[in-house]
């Protein structure tokens, strides 16, 4: 059974939907089961807000600094459990709330989802990929059309709107990628993080 919450170091991690709206050539969920502590993060069935809410209820959360929701899918595919549960940790534990996103929600839900989020996530980490749509679209593989735009723009009003704000690219990207990545994100008013590629999270 998957699990849908799960350790990686000293965070919890909530695995709340397997769907995506993106087919990542990179995914880490195309080379293995499982991350951290979980031996499976494939959901038979997509959770049910009291799934997951029994999941929170049943977790220790002694000794964790962060709740972060970034599984097997896009969470903001998700977006009604994503916002209840998230409430409901922040009420609960008081950890500090980051969401691991793709950055298109507002063109999955075909409406500005963004101050919902704004309600209850303290900091969001949105994947960049590239630095240019081209290499986006080749990589990332999106369901839209103008998803590389549409995930710019979605960055930006979230460093207005939420505490922090960062787009994050892989080190596996030229030194010229990265300094192109850096621009992105210096005009749309966020930070840029740069993961090392065998990260998990």
């Amino acid at each position: 059974m998957a699990k849908i919450l799960y350790v990686y170091n000293d965070q919890v991690y909530a695995n709340i939907t397997n769907k995506c709206d993106c087919a990542c050539t990179f995914c880490i969920r195309s080379q293995m089961d499982g991350v951290g502590d979980a031996e499976t993060l494939w959901h038979t069935q997509e959770p049910t807000l009291e799934e997951i809410l029994a999941a929170i209820d049943a977790f220790d959360f002694t000794g964790y600094r962060e709740f972060v929701f970034c599984g097997y899918g896009e969470p903001t595919c998700a977006l009604e459990n994503l916002i209840a549960s998230a409430r409901y940790v922040k009420e609960k534990t008081g950890l500090p709330i980051r969401l691991n996103s793709n950055g298109l929600g507002n063109l999955y839900h075909k409406r500005d989802i963004v101050p919902e989020l704004a309600e209850v996530i303290d900091s969001i980490s949105i994947s960049l990929n590239a630095p240019n749509a081209e290499e986006y679209n080749k990589v990332t593989r999106p369901s839209f059309d103008n998803a590389y735009e549409a995930m710019l723009d979605f960055a930006e009003e979230c460093g207005q709107k939420l505490g922090h704000t960062q787009l994050s690219i892989v080190d596996v990207l030229s030194e010229e990628d990265q300094k192109a990545c850096q621009a992105i994100a210096d005009k749309r008013g966020v930070h840029l993080k740069i993961r090392k590629f065998e990260q998990g999270a």
